[in-house]
């Protein structure tokens, strides 16, 4: 028994090992086949293969696009001066969405009136005036006529010129509205020409302008009461201008208040968050700044404050990531060494990092009517002596 398994286990071995039948051509009759698992691997390592390749094209498609986006940009601006100016102005931007500006008692101001202005033909800005909160219950449901006539009573006054973007109805605006009318001042703003409901083109001659004409139109209606102005971002900007217009007529504020102020906007541009990815790309101030200049904008605050006469107060956060707070900084030493101040008083109050305020929220602070009320007490001193 046991001989004849192991013949058997022999014949099997010889006829594993015994190659394949010929046929009369000499080739192999079967063709030989790889071991399923095997072709099966096969396939497998060339599927990832191939979607890494086709992963690798596309994103090389992608950095090559982006890369020419990138180098076309800087041309396309100097090409397009108007590109530059909208970016400095961003008053196609209009934050928050749906609010009707008519209404500002939806806001939550209801001791405030809408009205409109014509500085010059074809142009009509809208403006809104908040009375003191103390007035608020004789306020409600009152018209135009006695809004005006309420800027004659006994209550300081405050024209606010706000930055770009957005418009007078903004969030972080309506908030300064509401502090400083609990504080016992009148506040009144409103949006350039081109910015929210008003009608006009932007320019930096035109927002002058406009402030310039709403400033005389609160004082035909004031009285002796003190008018201050007070410009955010790049509203210090036209402020600058405004008074500095204002010194050389010899009708100038009882004081200039200045949020988040910068030097000049060509200063601010090179500074701006928007910049980084150009700030180290050759020919940049050709490419970005000059034209800026081309179109007509300036802002030239660290120009304007050498002609200026009337108390000066300057606030910046330390954490503003918009207007940096070295150029508030470097704003407040070019005035307070400026012969124009030497018979007012010029300050800088700086805001912590850690309080958050960043570039529009200083209206926050606790301090902010302990601040106001020692800076402009000591101008209406001034002002009456």
């Amino acid at each position: 028994m046991r001989k004849r398994n192991e013949s058997v286990t022999v014949e099997h071995e010889r006829a594993a090992a015994a190659p394949a039948p010929l046929d009369k051509g000499c080739s192999l009759r079967h063709s030989l086949r790889l071991p399923a698992a095997a072709a099966a691997a096969d396939t497998g390592m060339k599927r990832p293969l191939g979607r890494r390749y086709g992963l690798w094209f596309r994103l090389r498609k992608l950095i090559v696009w982006l890369l020419g986006v990138y180098i076309a940009i800087p041309f396309l601006v100097k090409l397009c001066p108007a590109i530059q100016a909208k970016l400095v102005f961003l008053n196609f931007v209009r934050v928050p969405y749906f609010i009707d500006l008519k209404r500002p008692q939806d806001q939550g101001l209801n001791h405030t009136c809408n009205y409109y202005l014509q500085p010059e033909e074809d142009v009509t800005i809208g403006v809104w005036h908040t009375v003191p909160a103390a007035l608020w219950k004789n306020a409600r449901g009152k018209d135009q006529l006695w809004f005006e006539d309420a800027l004659g009573s006994s209550h300081p006054v405050i024209l606010y010129l706000h930055g770009n973007a957005g418009t007078r109805g903004g969030d972080h605006r309506v908030e300064l509205y509401k502090v400083l009318s609990s504080l016992g001042y009148h506040v009144v703003t409103f949006d350039y020409r081109g910015w929210g409901d008003s009608i006009g083109s932007p320019s930096e001659r035109g927002m002058t302008y406009d402030a310039l004409h709403v400033f005389d139109w609160i004082k035909a209606r004031s009285g002796d009461n003190p008018v201050y102005i007070w410009g955010h971002s790049l509203g210090t900007g036209v402020a600058t201008n405004l008074v500095r217009r204002l010194c050389e007529r010899e009708t100038p504020p009882d004081a200039l208040i200045l949020e988040s102020p910068f030097t000049n906007i060509r200063e601010e541009a090179r500074s701006h968050p928007f910049s980084v990815i150009y700030r180290y790309f050759p020919g940049f101030d050709w490419f970005f700044l000059d034209p800026i200049t081309t179109s007509g904008i300036k802002f030239a605050n660290d120009d304007n404050v050498k002609y200026i006469s009337c108390s000066l107060l300057i606030l910046h956060a330390e954490d503003d990531p918009v207007v940096p707070f070295h150029l508030g900084k470097k704003l407040y030493n070019i005035a307070a060494t400026s012969q124009s101040f030497r018979d007012y008083k010029v300050q800088f109050v700086p805001f912590h990092t850690d309080l958050g305020y960043r570039h529009k929220y200083i209206y926050r602070s606790p301090e902010l009517p302990r601040i106001l009320r020692e800076f402009l007490g000591k101008s209406e001193h001034e002002h009456h002596h």
